[in-house]
Protein backbone atom coordinates (compact mmCIF):
# COMPACT_ATOMS: atom_id res chain seq x y z
CA UNK A 1 0.00 0.00 0.00
CA UNK A 2 1.03 3.60 -0.63
CA UNK A 3 -0.08 6.19 1.85
CA UNK A 4 -0.39 9.89 0.76
CA UNK A 5 -0.71 12.70 3.21
CA UNK A 6 -1.17 16.26 2.35
CA UNK A 7 -3.42 18.97 1.50
CA UNK A 8 -6.54 17.68 -0.14
CA UNK A 9 -7.66 21.75 -1.37
CA UNK A 10 -10.19 23.77 -3.37
CA UNK A 11 -8.57 25.64 -5.74
CA UNK A 12 -8.95 28.97 -8.02
CA UNK A 13 -6.85 28.94 -10.98
CA UNK A 14 -6.83 31.74 -12.99
CA UNK A 15 -5.02 31.49 -16.27
CA UNK A 16 -5.00 33.37 -19.78
CA UNK A 17 -7.96 31.02 -21.11
CA UNK A 18 -9.76 31.20 -17.83
CA UNK A 19 -10.62 30.73 -14.28
CA UNK A 20 -11.85 28.31 -12.48
CA UNK A 21 -13.21 29.18 -8.56
CA UNK A 22 -12.73 26.82 -6.04
CA UNK A 23 -12.44 23.66 -7.55
CA UNK A 24 -10.94 20.20 -6.48
CA UNK A 25 -7.50 20.73 -6.02
CA UNK A 26 -4.39 20.29 -3.82
CA UNK A 27 -1.00 18.20 -3.17
CA UNK A 28 -2.26 15.02 -2.18
CA UNK A 29 -5.60 14.74 -4.19
CA UNK A 30 -3.25 14.99 -7.36
CA UNK A 31 -0.91 12.21 -6.20
CA UNK A 32 -3.91 9.80 -4.92
CA UNK A 33 -5.30 10.00 -8.23
CA UNK A 34 -1.94 9.31 -9.77
CA UNK A 35 -0.78 6.37 -7.58
CA UNK A 36 -4.13 4.71 -7.70
CA UNK A 37 -3.36 4.05 -11.35
CA UNK A 38 -0.41 1.86 -10.17
CA UNK A 39 -1.18 0.56 -6.36
CA UNK A 40 -3.51 0.66 -3.52
CA UNK A 41 -4.07 4.01 -2.67
CA UNK A 42 -4.96 5.62 0.83
CA UNK A 43 -4.78 8.78 1.97
CA UNK A 44 -4.69 10.96 4.67
CA UNK A 45 -5.74 14.94 5.15
CA UNK A 46 -8.58 17.48 6.37
CA UNK A 47 -11.07 18.79 5.27
CA UNK A 48 -13.60 21.62 6.59
CA UNK A 49 -17.53 21.35 5.79
CA UNK A 50 -17.52 23.57 2.92
CA UNK A 51 -15.93 20.19 1.00
CA UNK A 52 -18.33 19.11 -1.71
CA UNK A 53 -19.22 15.43 -0.58
CA UNK A 54 -18.87 14.95 -4.95
CA UNK A 55 -15.40 15.75 -4.63
CA UNK A 56 -14.65 12.99 -1.57
CA UNK A 57 -17.14 10.86 -4.20
CA UNK A 58 -14.32 10.72 -7.11
CA UNK A 59 -11.67 9.80 -5.20
CA UNK A 60 -13.69 7.08 -3.93
CA UNK A 61 -14.51 6.64 -7.49
CA UNK A 62 -10.51 5.35 -8.64
CA UNK A 63 -10.24 3.22 -5.56
CA UNK A 64 -8.96 5.23 -3.11
CA UNK A 65 -9.28 5.01 0.48
CA UNK A 66 -10.55 7.85 2.14
CA UNK A 67 -10.94 6.87 5.40
CA UNK A 68 -7.69 8.59 6.35
CA UNK A 69 -10.00 12.11 5.47
CA UNK A 70 -10.78 13.80 8.34
CA UNK A 71 -13.67 16.48 7.91
CA UNK A 72 -13.69 19.70 10.38
CA UNK A 73 -17.51 20.48 10.97
CA UNK A 74 -17.78 24.25 10.63
CA UNK A 75 -14.28 24.54 9.19
CA UNK A 76 -12.88 26.02 6.07
CA UNK A 77 -10.97 23.94 3.35
CA UNK A 78 -7.33 24.70 2.71
CA UNK A 79 -7.98 26.60 -0.18
CA UNK A 80 -5.08 27.94 -3.26
CA UNK A 81 -5.05 30.80 -5.49
CA UNK A 82 -3.21 30.62 -7.84
CA UNK A 83 -2.47 33.01 -11.67
CA UNK A 84 -0.14 31.35 -14.22
CA UNK A 85 1.64 33.55 -17.16
CA UNK A 86 0.88 33.18 -20.91
CA UNK A 87 3.27 30.30 -20.84
CA UNK A 88 2.18 28.15 -18.21
CA UNK A 89 5.75 28.30 -16.70
CA UNK A 90 5.26 30.41 -14.02
CA UNK A 91 2.69 30.74 -11.31
CA UNK A 92 2.45 33.41 -8.90
CA UNK A 93 0.21 32.56 -5.34
CA UNK A 94 -2.24 35.03 -4.89
CA UNK A 95 -3.31 33.64 -1.32
CA UNK A 96 -2.89 30.69 0.67
CA UNK A 97 -5.71 30.12 3.29
CA UNK A 98 -5.03 27.32 5.55
CA UNK A 99 -8.11 26.64 7.16
CA UNK A 100 -8.26 23.90 8.88
CA UNK A 101 -4.96 22.57 8.13
CA UNK A 102 -3.50 24.94 10.63
CA UNK A 103 -3.05 22.92 14.13
CA UNK A 104 -4.11 19.74 12.46
CA UNK A 105 -2.97 16.67 14.48
CA UNK A 106 -2.78 13.84 11.96
CA UNK A 107 -4.13 10.36 12.84
CA UNK A 108 -3.29 7.83 10.48
CA UNK A 109 -5.78 4.38 10.60
CA UNK A 110 -4.78 1.39 12.09
CA UNK A 111 -4.52 -0.35 8.38
CA UNK A 112 -2.29 2.60 6.88
CA UNK A 113 0.43 2.17 9.75
CA UNK A 114 2.03 -0.85 8.22
CA UNK A 115 2.47 0.79 4.31
CA UNK A 116 4.94 0.03 2.47
CA UNK A 117 4.95 3.91 0.79
CA UNK A 118 4.70 6.54 2.07
CA UNK A 119 4.31 10.37 -0.18
CA UNK A 120 4.38 13.01 2.03
CA UNK A 121 2.57 15.68 0.00
CA UNK A 122 2.99 19.34 -0.19
CA UNK A 123 1.68 20.31 3.94
CA UNK A 124 3.05 21.96 7.17
CA UNK A 125 6.47 20.11 7.53
CA UNK A 126 5.65 19.78 10.96
CA UNK A 127 3.01 17.66 10.68
CA UNK A 128 4.22 15.59 8.21
CA UNK A 129 7.53 14.78 11.13
CA UNK A 130 4.74 13.97 13.52
CA UNK A 131 2.72 11.48 10.94
CA UNK A 132 5.50 9.87 9.40
CA UNK A 133 6.99 8.54 13.15
CA UNK A 134 3.57 6.35 13.32
CA UNK A 135 4.28 4.36 10.43
CA UNK A 136 5.72 0.99 10.84
CA UNK A 137 9.71 0.56 8.72
CA UNK A 138 8.17 2.01 5.21
CA UNK A 139 10.02 1.12 2.43
CA UNK A 140 10.46 4.60 0.92
CA UNK A 141 9.76 7.64 1.97
CA UNK A 142 9.67 10.68 -0.28
CA UNK A 143 8.52 14.54 0.39
CA UNK A 144 7.55 17.71 -1.01
CA UNK A 145 7.40 21.29 -0.58
CA UNK A 146 6.16 24.71 -1.59
CA UNK A 147 7.51 28.37 -1.18
CA UNK A 148 4.80 29.05 1.20
CA UNK A 149 6.52 26.35 4.08
CA UNK A 150 10.29 27.27 2.62
CA UNK A 151 9.69 30.82 3.45
CA UNK A 152 7.74 30.44 6.91
CA UNK A 153 9.13 26.93 8.29
CA UNK A 154 13.07 26.30 6.63
CA UNK A 155 14.28 24.57 9.41
CA UNK A 156 11.18 22.31 9.55
CA UNK A 157 11.50 21.43 5.76
CA UNK A 158 15.01 20.50 6.99
CA UNK A 159 14.45 18.06 9.02
CA UNK A 160 11.69 16.71 7.25
CA UNK A 161 13.69 15.77 4.41
CA UNK A 162 16.41 14.35 6.90
CA UNK A 163 13.83 11.53 7.59
CA UNK A 164 12.56 10.59 3.90
CA UNK A 165 14.62 8.38 1.75
CA UNK A 166 13.73 11.33 -1.42
CA UNK A 167 12.90 14.76 -2.01
CA UNK A 168 10.64 15.79 -5.22
CA UNK A 169 11.09 19.95 -5.44
CA UNK A 170 10.59 22.52 -8.44
CA UNK A 171 13.41 24.19 -9.91
CA UNK A 172 12.92 27.49 -7.94
CA UNK A 173 11.79 25.98 -5.02
CA UNK A 174 15.28 24.08 -4.81
CA UNK A 175 16.82 27.31 -4.86
CA UNK A 176 14.65 29.15 -2.77
CA UNK A 177 15.48 26.20 -0.23
CA UNK A 178 19.05 26.06 -0.68
CA UNK A 179 20.33 29.37 -1.61
CA UNK A 180 22.06 28.22 -4.42
CA UNK A 181 21.30 29.29 -8.05
CA UNK A 182 23.10 26.13 -9.51
CA UNK A 183 20.68 22.94 -9.58
CA UNK A 184 23.96 20.47 -8.89
CA UNK A 185 25.17 22.57 -5.41
CA UNK A 186 21.44 22.38 -4.84
CA UNK A 187 20.80 18.68 -5.20
CA UNK A 188 23.88 18.25 -3.17
CA UNK A 189 23.06 20.74 -0.27
CA UNK A 190 19.54 18.51 -0.25
CA UNK A 191 21.07 15.04 -0.06
CA UNK A 192 23.71 16.52 2.53
CA UNK A 193 20.47 16.63 4.47
CA UNK A 194 20.11 13.06 4.62
CA UNK A 195 18.12 11.72 1.87
CA UNK A 196 19.32 9.34 -1.08
CA UNK A 197 18.33 11.11 -3.94
CA UNK A 198 16.53 14.72 -4.94
CA UNK A 199 14.80 14.70 -8.13
CA UNK A 200 14.54 18.55 -9.71
CA UNK A 201 11.59 19.26 -11.43
CA UNK A 202 11.60 21.77 -14.37
CA UNK A 203 8.51 22.34 -16.30
CA UNK A 204 8.65 21.64 -19.76
CA UNK A 205 11.88 20.66 -19.56
CA UNK A 206 11.47 17.46 -17.45
CA UNK A 207 13.15 16.73 -14.57
CA UNK A 208 16.80 15.43 -13.03
CA UNK A 209 17.64 13.27 -10.32
CA UNK A 210 20.42 13.44 -8.53
CA UNK A 211 21.53 10.38 -6.22
CA UNK A 212 24.08 10.63 -3.20
CA UNK A 213 25.97 8.90 -4.51
CA UNK A 214 27.08 11.16 -7.65
CA UNK A 215 24.49 9.68 -10.10
CA UNK A 216 22.65 11.86 -12.43
CA UNK A 217 19.58 10.89 -14.38
CA UNK A 218 17.59 13.68 -16.48
CA UNK A 219 14.18 12.85 -18.25
CA UNK A 220 12.41 14.78 -20.74
CA UNK A 221 8.82 16.16 -20.54
CA UNK A 222 6.36 14.73 -22.99
CA UNK A 223 5.17 17.70 -25.32
CA UNK A 224 1.47 18.52 -25.97
CA UNK A 225 -0.03 21.12 -29.14
CA UNK A 226 -2.23 22.59 -26.29
CA UNK A 227 -1.71 23.31 -23.04
CA UNK A 228 -4.60 24.45 -20.43
CA UNK A 229 -4.10 24.39 -17.13
CA UNK A 230 -0.44 22.69 -15.38
CA UNK A 231 -1.90 22.21 -11.72
CA UNK A 232 -1.05 19.03 -9.86
CA UNK A 233 1.34 17.82 -12.86
CA UNK A 234 4.22 17.90 -10.41
CA UNK A 235 2.27 15.77 -7.73
CA UNK A 236 1.07 13.76 -9.76
CA UNK A 237 4.64 12.70 -10.33
CA UNK A 238 5.53 12.20 -6.89
CA UNK A 239 2.60 10.40 -6.35
CA UNK A 240 2.57 8.23 -9.28
CA UNK A 241 7.02 7.43 -9.25
CA UNK A 242 7.00 5.32 -5.98
CA UNK A 243 3.55 3.72 -6.80
CA UNK A 244 5.40 2.03 -9.58
CA UNK A 245 7.63 0.39 -7.15
CA UNK A 246 10.54 0.44 -9.03
CA UNK A 247 12.35 2.12 -5.81
CA UNK A 248 11.42 -0.63 -3.87
CA UNK A 249 14.85 -2.50 -6.05
CA UNK A 250 16.51 -0.85 -3.38
CA UNK A 251 19.09 2.00 -4.49
CA UNK A 252 18.42 4.95 -5.64
CA UNK A 253 19.63 4.94 -9.08
CA UNK A 254 16.64 2.47 -9.68
CA UNK A 255 14.47 4.42 -8.42
CA UNK A 256 15.37 7.35 -10.78
CA UNK A 257 15.14 4.49 -13.46
CA UNK A 258 12.00 3.02 -13.20
CA UNK A 259 10.03 6.39 -11.93
CA UNK A 260 8.09 6.20 -15.04
CA UNK A 261 7.66 9.55 -14.94
CA UNK A 262 4.09 10.00 -14.20
CA UNK A 263 3.79 13.35 -14.44
CA UNK A 264 1.10 15.38 -15.42
CA UNK A 265 -2.75 14.58 -13.96
CA UNK A 266 -3.83 17.08 -16.17
CA UNK A 267 -6.73 19.26 -15.69
CA UNK A 268 -8.40 20.07 -18.90
CA UNK A 269 -11.82 22.65 -19.10
CA UNK A 270 -14.63 22.87 -20.91
CA UNK A 271 -17.90 24.45 -20.53
CA UNK A 272 -19.60 21.37 -19.54
CA UNK A 273 -17.39 19.39 -17.30
CA UNK A 274 -13.80 19.36 -15.77
CA UNK A 275 -12.24 15.97 -17.28
CA UNK A 276 -8.37 14.55 -15.23
CA UNK A 277 -6.54 12.76 -17.53
CA UNK A 278 -4.53 9.73 -16.58
CA UNK A 279 -0.43 10.43 -16.52
CA UNK A 280 1.97 9.24 -18.99
CA UNK A 281 4.28 5.99 -17.88
CA UNK A 282 7.67 5.36 -19.77
CA UNK A 283 7.14 8.11 -22.16
CA UNK A 284 4.07 6.88 -23.60
CA UNK A 285 0.77 8.67 -23.40
CA UNK A 286 -2.09 6.46 -21.59
CA UNK A 287 -5.14 6.82 -22.19
CA UNK A 288 -7.44 9.27 -20.03
CA UNK A 289 -8.64 7.81 -17.02
CA UNK A 290 -11.14 10.10 -15.37
CA UNK A 291 -15.04 10.01 -15.16
CA UNK A 292 -16.72 11.97 -17.98
CA UNK A 293 -13.61 11.33 -20.56
CA UNK A 294 -14.87 10.71 -24.36
CA UNK A 295 -12.96 7.50 -26.09
CA UNK A 296 -12.42 9.98 -29.24
CA UNK A 297 -10.83 12.76 -27.04
CA UNK A 298 -6.93 12.59 -27.84
CA UNK A 299 -4.72 11.92 -24.85
CA UNK A 300 -2.99 15.04 -23.47
CA UNK A 301 -0.99 15.80 -21.11
CA UNK A 302 0.94 19.24 -19.27
CA UNK A 303 4.05 20.55 -19.69
CA UNK A 304 4.53 20.69 -16.11
CA UNK A 305 6.22 17.70 -14.31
Amino acid sequence: MLTVFGTVALDTTRTPFGTEIRILGGAATFASISSSMFAQTSIVGVVGSDMPADHIKALMSKHIDTKGVVTVQGGKTFHYDSTFDYNLSNRTANKTELGVVAGFDPVIPEEYVKSDYVYLANNDPRQNIKILKRFQKPKLVVCDTIEFWINGSRDDVVKMINMADGVVINDNEARLLCKEVNFAKCAKKIVSWGSKFVIIKKGEHGAILFTNDNQVFPAAAFFLDEIVDPTGAGDSESGGGPACRGPARGCAAGAARTWHRPAASCRRHSRARRRWRKPPASGSVASPAWPGRREADPPRRTLRP
